[in-house]
């Protein structure tokens, strides 16, 4: 093996982005890459450790042996290290050994800009090109046209691990290839319009589900390599399906190989602990005023969308960026420059990624999961937001489990759960999730919450999903509550696919790919999602028959939906709503469909429009509403 020949990748003016927080594609210099020097093929390594006093490479092809590839370091002061080194391949298993400055400490680390990663448990980085022929142009050219705010985004989100397993096999997980044909088929069965990924980077430990990352370059080696994930992203594409990822910019684990106290220094975590150590998850939190962390953490929403053509990424834990004080008790934390509690730094950061996605990306969205009212966080920039195209609605969530959790026989007297949520629904673009979340923990299935004997129970399920439809907003469901999972979520195990064999969960599962349908079908109930002008109630508060009336708008009048919400397991004929104007009416869509295990209770005609005053309208109808149901009606 020969020695390390010294070479560069980066320009001046790399270092100038670097050094000032503003290159977004660090993954293009730092790290290994596969390279030809001089006719002599090899790899360029280039690692980030200004604390360091020397780093080399090691891995298999030196026997771990410290000092027998030491890298350069870099005169610029921009703290980088880097080196040729010949002969190395792709495959090549690989760390950096560093020892710092700072009393002459240790590490041994993985990269932090590396493609692929040993599997887990094993924790080195492999050196590996991320090359692959894509064959998703038709999905790309016209991404701008149906992944924009004013078209439907039906989520379907997903835990790679867990959503179906080989039982004859041990019950190993599928990997990316397996998924590229049973995931897709069943997703575009389903009809659904996006997929999002819980985290895929590569992490260490299992039942973090992802969330505690120290790969942030690489997608997991659990489930195949990153050409393979390439494949399932592009067979998403070419079924018409949008990718969302998880990004966990919110904090890190802090695993020996990974990115804490990486040069025997606080590089990537901030060194005061009040804002450098998240105490739930004791983990560490990023630096986010150190300018070549932001650029580390930019560059990677930049590469996903790059070299993955990714659609989006839904942004994990942004209110514990955002907030000092998050988690943290009177005294385990500081006050800004201002004496308030937002983390400046966080919010300038998170505005500035925003800026950097939006401006490199046509038809991309970046979703927040942030779950206080701070304002703006789905507004532009320019306008003092944080820049997200929409934000997670938790309290729409929050009030609606707890609301169907009640028999029927309550819920008059907590109208108020459901309505709250229009006071507010267009101060934010919101999207409607039901998500991971909201079945672990004890907290039960969303099937296990719903009240009443076993039919009740399927039909709540079916009005739950049928209202959130209606909702102004997008939507996101956890797999598994598409067909009524009864049990809660448990990553170490698949789904309960077995329970398709049932009369409920497979008209459940009927019924949400026939919803998914109409919310593709209907404009009124995407074109105008976000805008007050979107929706328009016929009745709000008749909470005695614990109903709901609405009207979902579009751009143009003849696609406007009537909706009406059943709370009750009570069948009420002859029910009166207020209309706008004259016609018919027409049932469109009936969650009581025996179709999907309803009682068969329908509208079955044109129903003729009076002239008759009610609700405040100068025309109304009488309709028949069937038990725990959503009748979607449309004015012909």
């Amino acid at each position: 093996m020969m020695k390390v020949i010294p070479h560069s990748l980066f320009t001046e003016f790399d270092i100038d982005l670097f050094k000032s927080g503003t290159h977004y594609r660090l993954y293009e210099k730092l790290g290994a890459h596969i390279i030809e020097k001089d006719g002599v093929k090899g790899c360029y390594f280039a690692v980030w450790a200004p604390t360091a006093k020397a780093v080399s490479v090691v891995g298999d092809f030196n026997y771990w042996q410290k000092g027998e590839h030491p890298l350069h370091v870099r005169w610029d002061e921009s703290g980088i290290w880097e080196g040729f080194i010949p002969g190395i391949t792709k495959g090549t298993i690989y760390k950096y050994k560093i020892v710092s400055n700072n009393q002459d400490i240790e590490t041994e680390k993985a990269d932090p800009f590396a493609f692929y990663s040993e599997q887990s448990p094993n924790t080195a980085s492999v050196v590996w090109d991320t090359s692959h022929k894509w064959k998703d142009i038709d999905w790309m050219e016209n991404r701008k046209n149906i992944n924009n705010l004013d078209n439907p985004f039906s989520v379907y989100e997903v835990h790679i691990g867990s959503w179906k397993r080989k039982i004859e096999e041990a019950g190993r997980s599928l990997n990316y290839l397996e998924l590229a044909e049973e995931l897709v088929s069943y997703v575009k069965e389903m009809n659904f319009t996006h997929v999002e990924f819980m985290p895929v980077m590569e992490f260490p430990y299992d039942p973090s589900w992802g969330y505690q990352i120290t790969g942030y370059y690489a997608p997991t080696s659990r489930f195949g390599k990153p050409e393979e994930f390439m494949v399932l992203v592009e067979k998403l594409h070419e079924a018409g399906i949008g990718v969302i990822l998880d990004w966990v910019p919110s904090h890190f684990p802090d695993d020996a190989h990974g990115l804490g106290f990486f040069d025997g220094s606080h590089l990537y975590e901030h060194p005061d602990r009040k804002k450098g150590y998240h105490p739930d998850w004791k983990s560490l939190i990023f630096n986010y005023g150190r300018n070549e962390v932001r650029a580390f953490l930019i560059s990677n929403a930049i590469f996903w969308l790059d070299k993955f053509h990714i659609d989006g990424l839904r942004v994990d834990a942004v209110a514990s960026m955002i907030y000092l004080d998050y988690s943290r008790e009177d005294g385990e934390w500081d006050p800004n420059i201002y004496g308030g509690r937002e983390n400046l730094e966080a919010i300038s950061f998170l505005k500035e990624m925003n800026k950097a996605v939006y401006a490199n990306f046509e038809g991309v969205q970046t979703i927040a999961e942030e779950s206080t009212s701070f304002s703006m966080v789905s507004k532009p920039v320019y306008l003092g937001g944080l820049g997200f195209g929409m934000k997670w609605m938790m309290g729409w969530m929050h009030d609606t489990l707890e609301y169907f959790k009640k028999g029927p026989v309550h819920r008059k007297y907590h109208q108020n759960d459901l309505t709250f949520s229009m006071t507010y629904a267009f101060s934010e673009n919101f999207m409607l999730p039901l998500s991971h979340d909201e079945v672990v923990h004890g907290k039960s299935s969303i099937f296990g919450r719903m009240p009443g004997d076993e039919w009740q129970r399927f039909a709540n399920l079916r009005l739950l999903f049928g209202y959130m439809y209606t909702h102004p907003g997008t939507n996101l469901m956890f797999m598994g509550s598409e067909f009524g999972q009864s049990d809660e979520w448990n990553f170490q195990r698949s789904l309960d696919w077995h329970l398709l064999q049932y009369d409920g969960h497979k008209g459940v599962k009927s019924f949400i790919a026939d919803l998914n349908k109409l919310y593709k079908e209907e404009p009124a109930l995407y074109e105008k999602q976000f805008s007050s002008e979107g929706f328009q109630w016929i009745n709000y508060d008749d909470a005695n028959n614990s109903v709901l009336s609405y009207i979902r708008k579009g751009h143009y009048v003849e696609n406007d939906l009537i909706v009406v919400c059943n709370f009750t397991p009570i069948v009420r004929e002859n029910y009166r709503i207020g209309l706008p104007t004259k016609g018919s009416l027409i049932e469109l869509f009936n969650s009581d469909n025996t179709k999907y295990h309803g009682s068969g209770i329908e509208n079955s005609k044109m129903l003729q429009i009076e002239e008759f005053v009610y609700n405040g309208r100068d025309y109304s109808v009488e309709i028949t509403l069937p038990p725990l149901s959503v009748v979607v009606f449309k004015i012909k």
